[in-house]
């Protein structure tokens, strides 16, 4: 039997967290990079992948898919680790948009519970603050267990909201009709997403890109206090900024209105690039405003 008083947790999450391979090391926590297909051709995110790079293959209209993880690039990882540590706590994207999580569940079926797998419902950088909440928690002694009891408990406190450039990549990947996207351009309609537990989906439509900053400020403050139950000024919330494409100037003035009206947390917020899998499906351009609880420790 294990010596539970020697328990060591290792942290494990995918690159859909927007944590690179340098920061993971940095953090101490460990990344499968996501697969993508580009034009028949299998690259990994941030391994034979860059940010530039995608997007420039994205840009000149190819064909681009993603998939969960090849079952041995996850197994493998895992036996690696347990040489080390005695439990595993691996998060990946949220169930709701992608099979990666039921994948993973059911192979650590084989592992007599020594692999913990998390249904975080999160992405991007609302997945990448419950790597940090379970790495922490970790630190103190936790078990593998525990943590995943309580980033499942607290899997709906987070939000994310988004407004697009352009709707052409809804269009390409069939989440909207021709028609809409259509005139979606022609009435310059800035519409907003919503990443919320399970689901990418539309929240409002706003005629210009100032009014939707308006409406995803006022969908986080509504979320905070009727959601969350939380106060918008404490410590435990945590802001983060998203972003699709390359960091521009007009994406750095979206950062600073964030940060004015939030001013208690312009010192920690978050500011990542959205994940890739979520970017092929909006395009370059994107920018999002999120929300989350920090644990409490």
């Amino acid at each position: 039997m294990r010596n539970r008083k020697t328990n060591k947790v290792a942290i494990v999450t995918d690159s859909n967290s927007g944590i690179t391979q340098a920061e993971a090391k940095k953090l101490g926590i460990y990344v499968i990079p996501m697969p993508f297909t580009i034009n028949g051709e299998v690259f990994y995110e941030d391994i034979n992948l860059t940010q530039e790079e995608f997007y420039r293959h994205l840009e000149k209209g190819a064909e681009i898919s993603t998939s969960a993880p090849a079952v041995g690039d996850v197994t493998d990882l895992w036996d690696s680790l347990l040489k080390e540590y005695d439990e595993i706590v691996h998060i990946p994207m949220s169930s709701g948009l992608s099979s990666t999580c039921s994948a993973a569940m059911l192979l650590a079926q084989d592992y007599e519970d020594r692999v913990y797998v998390v249904d975080n419902k999160r992405i991007s950088v609302t997945q990448k603050q419950a790597a940090l909440d379970a790495k922490r928690m970790a630190e103190m002694g936790m078990d593998a267990a525990g943590i995943r009891k309580k980033l499942i408990e607290t899997s709906l406190d987070a939000s994310i909201y988004i407004t697009l450039e352009t709707l052409y990549y809804l269009k390409k990947g069939g989440r909207v009709t021709p028609a809409v996207a259509t005139l979606g351009s022609l009435l310059r309609i800035k519409p907003v997403l919503q990443i919320q537990g399970d689901k990418l989906d539309s929240y409002a439509n706003a005629r210009t890109k100032k009014a939707a900053r308006t409406t995803m400020l006022k969908a986080l403050r509504e979320d905070i206090q009727e959601r969350f139950g939380a106060d918008e000024r404490a410590e435990n919330i945590q802001f983060a900024m998203a972003y699709t494409g390359a960091y521009t100037d007009e994406m750095r003035a979206w950062r600073q209105e964030l940060e004015r009206a939030f001013p208690n947390h312009e010192a920690d917020m978050l500011v990542d690039p959205l994940s890739l899998s979520v970017a092929c499906h909006i395009g370059p351009g994107a920018i999002g405003f999120g929300c989350m609880k920090k644990l409490n420790f």
